[in-house]
Formats: structure tokens, C-alpha cells, sequence
């Protein structure tokens, strides 16, 4: 397995809320974890909300006091334990300090084990499995447009150049509705898992998405391209890519 990610504030935007975490050797009971946190709030700290997050996340995994005792298949429950608690950090923040009033992020977790993705969501973040032939969306969105398009309302396509497609409606740092979307995949004949910001995913559809990952070069260069490309097609908003070959390449 091979992993590489990179961040990007894009073209528009002076600043850079988004935040990774690229751990392809073991920490604590876990194999590997890899996480994209995207922050939200303006000035109200959403770049501090999405560090913060996943410094919180590695680090109560790292300290995990009773990792001999984790088995494979706690490692989900122990992932979304530790998002629950990087929700709960935040809104204390929030609490103690005006300035980060309203800050969230969304986030989206993944350990790579056995014959299994597992994925913990929040958020519009996305984790997508690839093949040499699809690509696959793994992870639903919390948005208001996703809820439009489940509903029959939207087509996905409508979605994308909708008014109220940023609306998110499921982050880290609220104190209500709050879930945890827990999901374990079997990886099958998936090559490559990427992990990504809204920033990527509006600017290229799923087909560009899949010819990059599928394309020539090594893993750093070909998470680099999607990156260069989402700036190429407008880079509106902060861009953050993750992408973990799991064969050969």
C-alpha cells in the first residue's frame, strides 16, 4: 500500500481550512488512518476546528490506553469514539471563546485492514473506491442538496450547480443532531481509495476523478495532479486530496 496526500487553499480563497492526516504505518491499535477534515466558520476558527479535530482523533488514538486489547473488528468503534470525541472538544471551545463561536468541520476517517475500508463520516467530505473501470462514492453527503436528491427532488446533476450546495447539515462542532456515519466495505477489486474535500469533488466530476487515479506516475504525483487540475477548472474553495494505492503501482 501506498499513500499520499496533499492540502491546497485553491484559487479564491486566502486562507486554508482544511487539515490531513496521512498515517500509513501503524498508531496505536490501528494499522494505518488517514483523514480529511475540511473547517468551516470564517473568521470564526474553522481552520482551527479542523486541526484541532484531527490532532484530537491521533492523539486519543495514539494514547489509546487499552489498545492490546482492541480487535479488528473494535477498530470501527474505536474510530468513531474518537470522532465523538473531537465533536465534544470543539463545541467546549466554542463554548469557552466567543471568536470560535459557530466553527465546525466535516471529517472523514479511514483505516485500511484485511479485506475491509472502514469509514467514519461527517459531513460532505468524501471517500470514493476505485477500479480501473468505476469509481465508487462511499460515503453519502450531509448536505442539503444531498437530502434534496434522496428525496427525489434534485438530480445528482442539479446538485452540483446548486444555490444551497454548501449548505451542510451534519459537522463536527455541533451540539445537536450529531451522528456518526460508521462504514465497512469490503475492499473487493477497489486499487486505489481517495479521501477529499468539497474543494475537489465540485470541481471534477467522478469521471476526471477516476482517469487521474487510474493514470501514470506514482502516488504523490498523481494526488498532486487532481489537485492541480480542481485549480485548473476554478479552484474555488479549498482543496485537499488523499489517495491510497492499495496494489503495486
Amino acid at each position: 500500500m501506498f499513500a499520499a496526500g496533499l492540502t491546497d487553499k485553491g484559487i479564491t480563497r486566502e486562507q486554508n481550512q482544511d487539515a490531513i492526516l496521512v498515517a500509513s504505518e501503524p498508531l496505536g491499535p490501528l494499522p494505518n488512518l488517514f483523514i480529511i477534515a475540511d473547517g468551516m466558520g470564517g473568521h470564526n476558527a474553522g481552520d482551527v476546528a479542523s486541526k484541532e479535530a484531527i490532532k484530537y482523533i491521533y492523539e486519543y488514538i495514539n494514547n489509546f490506553q487499552a489498545a492490546s486489547l482492541v480487535q479488528t473488528s473494535n477498530y470501527l468503534d474505536l474510530l468513531v469514539s474518537a470522532v465523538q470525541g473531537a465533536n465534544t472538544l470543539l463545541c467546549s471551545m466554542a463554548a469557552q471563546d466567543e471568536t470560535m463561536y459557530g466553527m465546525g468541520t466535516t471529517l472523514t476517517a479511514c483505516v485500511v485492514t484485511g479485506d475491509k475500508l472502514l469509514i467514519a463520516h461527517v459531513g460532505d467530505s468524501r471517500a470514493y473506491a476505485i477500479t480501473p473501470d468505476s469509481i465508487t462514492q462511499l460515503t453519502a453527503d450531509h448536505s442539503y442538496v444531498e437530502e434534496m436528491v434522496l428525496a427525489g427532488q434534485l438530480t445528482k446533476e442539479e446538485a452540483r450547480t446548486h444555490p444551497k450546495r454548501h449548505v451542510i447539515t451534519r459537522v463536527l462542532g455541533s451540539e445537536t443532531s450529531f451522528e456518526v456515519d460508521g462504514i465497512i466495505m469490503p475492499i473487493g477489486d477497489t486499487t486505489s481509495v481517495l479521501l477529499c474535500s468539497d474543494g475537489l469533488s465540485n470541481m471534477l466530476d467522478n469521471n476526471a476523478i477516476k482517469e487521474i487515479v487510474n493514470g501514470v506516475g506514482f502516488t504523490e504525483h498523481r494526488a498532486k495532479f487532481l489537485i492541480e487540475e480542481a485549480n485548473a477548472r476554478g479552484g474555488h474553495d479549498n482543496i485537499s486530496a488523499i489517495l491510497i494505492d492499495l496494489d503495486k503501482k
